[in-house]
């Protein structure tokens, strides 16, 4: 399997879609260097703000997704926005959008999706753009939120515990890679469970979080090493994986609705790994950071390497080795 499982990540869709990152980090760098606080090519643009910091996000989807799933995509487009505020170590403020569509009765289930997951996640939608004067269904949405601890990409560290909490009660949104754990669940507890992450940040257990995206698990965790100038083992047989699910289709395909890796000093792991287990979610140690800048999956099979980003970038986001101090 675990020859498989390398060979799925360097044929992997989702991965290979975080190199288009690349080239517009190449112009944008030396943009956001001179800007001085502001990072880029993290989750959200974090900007100082009095004694915290204002995040802003926004994310475009698949016009199949939008055409072939209306509904689905507007909630989502509310919902993976607010996962990107929560693994900065924030809480959503509000949402705009941005919808375009061929006539009004194709535009009104993409704005139900939306005003759905508005009332489950207590968050409002507040404005945008929409347009009934295209040839298909687009849709992208745009957040701002607030944090007063940064959880960030660039601030894993050798030896720190690599974490993956992942809320495993859901279920495929067949035939998308959307693992569904937010549809029909109560709306008071999947807000509880996303204050887990500023309420981590806050009480200083965790440095560096990124939500798990369309790359999948394994992919994310690359970008989060990338970023952070970091290698790691990734312990394949210790992530959390819902029962007679697929591997592969698992770690590099699939896109949990609550899922994220953090970086965690060794001293708070258990700390952690409790408050999810609190709220019955799984969470557990799946890999070591260090400072190889290469990354390796090991299972009971033995060890394989998988990325060397001395000779490889990914997403080309600006990095901060160890040796320079992140």
């Amino acid at each position: 399997m675990l020859d498989a499982l390398v060979e799925a990540v360097h044929a992997s869709p989702g991965i290979a879609g975080k190199a288009d990152i690349a080239p517009v980090m190449e112009r944008l760098a030396p943009h956001g260097a001179e800007s001085g606080a502001i990072r880029l090519g993290d989750d959200c643009a974090a900007i100082p703000d009095g004694d915290g910091w204002l995040l802003f996000a926004m994310e475009g989807f698949l016009n199949t997704l939008v055409a072939e799933e209306p509904h689905f995509a507007g909630y989502c487009g509310v919902l993976v926005n607010i996962s990107d505020i929560a693994a900065m170590g924030g809480r959503p403020t509000a949402v705009a959008d941005a919808i375009w569509s061929r006539d009004q009765e194709h535009m009104t289930p993409i704005i139900e999706g939306m005003m759905e997951a508005s009332r489950v996640y207590n968050l409002p939608v507040v404005g945008g753009h929409s347009s009934t004067a295209s040839d298909g269904e687009q849709l992208a949405v745009a957040i701002i939120g607030r944090a007063r601890q940064l959880l960030t990409s660039f601030d894993a560290a050798p030896g720190d515990r690599l974490l993956a909490a992942i809320d495993l009660r859901g279920h495929y949104h067949e035939p998308w890679p959307n693992w569904d754990a937010s549809s029909g669940q109560d709306p008071q507890r999947l807000r509880q469970d996303l204050a887990l992450l500023p309420e981590i940040a806050e009480a200083g257990l965790c440095r560096a979080a990124k939500d798990i995206s369309m790359a999948g698990l394994i992919g994310t965790a690359l970008m989060l090493f990338e970023s952070s100038g970091v290698g790691a083992t990734l312990y394949i047989d210790d992530i959390p994986m819902p029962e007679s699910t697929d591997p592969i289709r698992w770690l590099v395909h699939t896109f949990p609705s609550y899922g994220f890796l953090l970086a965690v000093a060794p001293e708070h792991e258990e700390a952690v790994i409790e408050r999810f287990a609190e709220r019955d979610i799984a969470c557990a140690r799946i890999g070591t950071c260090d400072a190889t800048r290469t990354v390796r999956l090991r299972n009971n099979e033995g060890e394989r390497g998988i990325w060397d980003f001395h000779q490889t970038p990914l997403t080309g986001c600006p990095t901060v080795t160890p040796e320079q101090g992140a």
